[in-house]
């Protein structure tokens, strides 16, 4: 499995053995948001801001990775739906991985919705994206999140802990969960999963302090990093949050030096 060693080491820092991962795969959801508009120069501002890797559909790949002179992991998201289908929750297969092979990614990704009157679906797909994906020796991120009827709190640590051990019980090398709302919690999460977690961003939030306390958070309780999109990509200075989320994930910052730092560079 050297290939998918070395795949590995181009999304994880193989220092700190965290990451720091901005999916922008938004636009098949939700259509061209704001931040997602100029893609070029959306993926140029967090690659200067230190991002491990960043994730697109396959369409996008152009528009990708290798922007002022420095190289970024590519993640290939697989699966998809709208904000306009009958149940947005329902993810479809839209890639394979042998595509996402002969586009260059060094991983592929795949939304899971536990939870969701088709689960049984997604589950199906998940399996065998990661069936594929060990012929390949390719790393596979597992999106996994709990929408559907019989779920109360979509961030309830006995849920979410649920959902990561899913990810990881079929086959995902990195599992990409929501955080719990403080370390305590989210640390059943890490301790009950046996592969990386990295925390999804979630909706926008109002203050930078959030979002880094967020990550810090999880990074106190074992997580190996971030996958944070829309507070990112839609921040005021995309390349100053991804530097501080950088510097707390992979040096330890404190969030008030971070904050200290992004206040002076306004």
């Amino acid at each position: 499995m050297r290939g998918k060693r070395i795949r590995m080491g181009r999304i994880m820092d193989l220092a700190s053995g965290k990451t720091v991962i901005i999916p922008m795969d938004h636009g098949v959801t939700s259509g061209p948001i704001k931040g997602l508009t100029k893609m070029e120069e959306t993926i140029d501002a967090v690659v200067r801001g230190g991002a491990n890797a960043i994730i697109v559909h396959k369409g996008l790949v152009e528009a990708n990775h290798r922007t002022n002179g420095r190289d970024v992991g590519l993640i290939v998201h697989l699966s998809a739906s709208t904000r306009m289908a009958p149940d947005p929750n329902s993810k479809t297969m839209v890639c394979t991985v042998e595509e996402a092979i002969k586009l260059g990614a060094d991983g592929v990704s795949v939304h899971v919705n536990l939870g969701a009157e088709d689960e049984r679906s997604m589950l199906k797909d998940l399996g065998e994206a990661a069936k594929v994906a060990l012929e390949w020796g390719m790393p596979l991120l597992a999106m996994m999140y709990t929408r559907g009827p019989k779920v109360e709190n979509e961030y309830d640590a006995k849920v979410v802990k649920h959902a990561a051990r899913v990810g990881a019980e079929l086959g995902a090398d990195i599992v990409k969960v929501p955080y719990t709302g403080s370390p305590e919690s989210f640390s059943e999460v890490v301790e009950g999963c046996p592969v990386p977690v990295v925390i999804a961003g979630g909706e926008k939030m109002e203050t930078d302090r959030d979002l880094l306390e967020m990550v810090e958070g999880a990074m106190a309780a074992g997580g190996a990093g971030v996958s944070i999109g829309r507070n990112v990509f839609q921040h005021r200075d995309p390349t100053r949050i991804v530097q501080a989320i950088y510097r707390i994930v992979h040096q330890g910052w404190p969030v008030e030096e971070c904050l200290s730092d992004l206040e002076v560079k306004r």
